[in-house]
């Protein structure tokens, strides 16, 4: 059996990964909601909690992700993630996978407990992916310590630089490919191609809209904060 998965914070278009996968004939679980989330999300939500235990907050915005790489993970950890997992783990289809945007804060450990997963990370230019709520937007609701703050979309972009440092500190698993969500809708063909490369199977063509791109553009709130540079740099948003 394949696995597949994808890392990527919430609202950064990973729905349209899953439901690609999905209509792919992918296994994603048993249970799906709209945005292509793998439920119930109980067990991943505190499988997030027991590894955020082992994160060190340096204060304002930033954060020691090293013991995560070398310390034993916790067996409570693993309980949870085969929990969560059960359905994908004991399917007899040859390709399956799940999404949900939690999994991002567990990558660490996943790569640790899956090396040899197929692991999909998705990107989204920052501006627009904290347009919207998201659960992940408050990370205290998992046992990430952050500077306090009543600024909403604040708090969506620590999270979303969280996020992101997180990915960037996790040594690369064997088997992955960064897909930016904005590649994925206006170079459609092209970025299917390289999935299908890298996956081995060959991907079903969904409805991708356009307009979901550079939606920062037209709003009216704040959008951009400092502390994004270097990642937008990074990842060709500048």
């Amino acid at each position: 059996m394949s696995l597949i998965t994808v890392i990527g914070r919430g609202h950064s278009g990973t729905r349209a990964i899953s439901h690609t996968l999905y209509a792919s004939g992918v296994f994603m679980g048993r249970s799906l909601n709209p945005s292509g989330d793998k439920i119930p999300p109980q067990a991943m939500y505190d499988a997030c909690r027991v590894m955020a235990k082992y994160v060190k907050w340096n204060g304002d915005i930033s954060w020691d992700f090293a013991p995560l790489h070398t310390v034993k993970i916790h067996p409570e950890f693993k309980t949870l993630i085969e929990t969560y997992l059960a359905d994908v783990l004991t399917n007899n289809s040859a390709h399956c996978g799940w999404k949900i945007p939690e999994t991002t804060l567990i990558y660490p450990w996943l790569v640790r407990l899956f090396p040899d997963i197929k692991y999909i990370h998705w990107i989204r230019d920052p501006r627009d992916c904290i347009l919207g709520g998201h659960k992940t937007d408050d990370l205290r609701d998992f046992g990430i310590q952050y500077p306090a703050t009543d600024d909403i979309r604040r708090r969506r972009a620590i999270s979303w630089l969280y996020q992101y440092e997180l990915m960037k500190s996790t040594p690369k698993p064997k088997n992955y490919i960064v897909i930016r969500f904005e590649d994925f809708i206006l170079k459609h063909e092209q970025t299917l191609k390289r999935l299908e490369d890298f996956l081995d199977i060959p991907l079903a063509r969904i409805v991708v809209r356009t307009e979901s791109v550079g939606r920062w553009k037209t709003d009216a709130g704040c959008y951009h904060f400092a502390f994004f540079q270097e990642a937008m740099a990074e990842n060709g948003y500048l």
